[in-house]
């Protein structure tokens, strides 16, 4: 199976749907560890030694989810701006996409206008109308992120993924053991 634990000295993990606090309320995953494709990441590491270097650390808050997580996250909010239809397919399932932040260099994330998984406008890339500071620690990030080869979504700040994202199959549930809450 193409999946690999994220696991780095410069990458911090707070799945937030391995808990409630999340936009559902609910748990959606048995436990907290975060996979990705092994091309993901390769890339991911490259964008964690980018901010490294300027005194940053990355925190992921997801990535690899099976595709039962992704039923229950598009029966909670079916709004495609935000949650991708399962029926076709999602960069997470894929294992190729990353919801992450940025923080300082003891592990405090830094201001980015909204919270993770704030289905705003405010969410959007470009939203002008959040602080100075916030919009350039998400240039900050965007800027890591694409130099390491992401592409990010335009709704969330958060999300990126690998470039043509779909030449990668959807994973099967179970690729990585137990993960899904009953």
């Amino acid at each position: 199976m193409p999946l690999r634990e994220i696991s780095h000295p410069a990458i911090a993990t707070d799945l937030r749907y391995a808990k409630p606090d999340n936009f559902t309320g609910r748990t959606i995953y048995d436990h907290a560890v975060a996979y990705l494709h092994v091309d993901a990441f390769a890339a991911l590491v490259r964008a964690a030694e980018l901010a490294q270097a300027q005194g940053l650390r990355l925190l992921v808050l997801d990535a690899y989810r099976p595709a039962a997580a992704q039923w229950r996250l598009w029966e909670a909010l079916p709004d495609p701006r935000f949650v991708a239809d399962p029926r076709i397919g999602s960069m997470h399932t894929r294992g190729v996409a990353v919801d992450l932040t940025l923080c300082d260099a003891s592990g405090q994330p830094l201001d980015m206008g909204t919270a993770f998984d704030e289905m705003t406008e405010q969410s959007f890339h470009g939203a002008a109308d959040i602080a100075p500071q916030a919009q350039r620690n998400r240039s900050v990030l965007l800027g890591l992120m694409t130099l390491a080869g992401w592409t990010h979504h335009p709704f969330e700040w958060w999300h990126y993924n690998l470039p043509d994202p779909t030449r990668y199959p959807p994973l099967s549930d179970g690729a990585e053991g137990a993960f899904l809450m009953d």
